[in-house]
């Protein structure tokens, strides 16, 4: 599998562990295009307490882990799970609680990404 391919298939096992838990709002943005940017690609979904922002961070771990037998390289924010931060090296994950988000608006942070919503099932 090429370098491509391995990094979409990672991108479709986050998303899917994060639908699993029912994270909200999850949005893919393309980031290998800007310059300078910290990660090709960052994977955003908001959860509704601490305690589903953990269930959702700890779900892309164990399914990453389990199916593609790849760890994160640094995973952040644990200890009061308001926003976690899972670090693929080439795809970040931001798992936020639902203020927090809104409150640091990644989203227009960013705004000159390639941004791909995903629908909830």
């Amino acid at each position: 599998m090429n370098k491509t391919a391995e990094k979409q298939a990672l991108i479709d096992k986050i998303v899917e562990a994060l639908q699993d838990v029912k994270g909200e709002d999850i949005m893919i943005f393309d980031l290998s295009n800007i310059e300078n940017s910290v990660a090709e690609t960052f994977v955003i979904c908001s959860g509704n307490s601490n305690t589903q922002v953990a269930a959702l961070a700890g779900s892309v771990e164990k399914k990453v882990r389990n199916d593609l037998k790849d760890r994160p390289w640094h995973v952040e924010g644990t200890e009061n799970a308001m926003w976690v931060l899972v670090d693929y090296v080439s795809v970040v994950v931001h798992i936020f609680q639902k203020d927090v988000r809104e409150y640091y608006d990644i989203e227009e942070l960013w705004g000159d990404a390639v941004i791909t919503k995903i629908e909830n099932e």
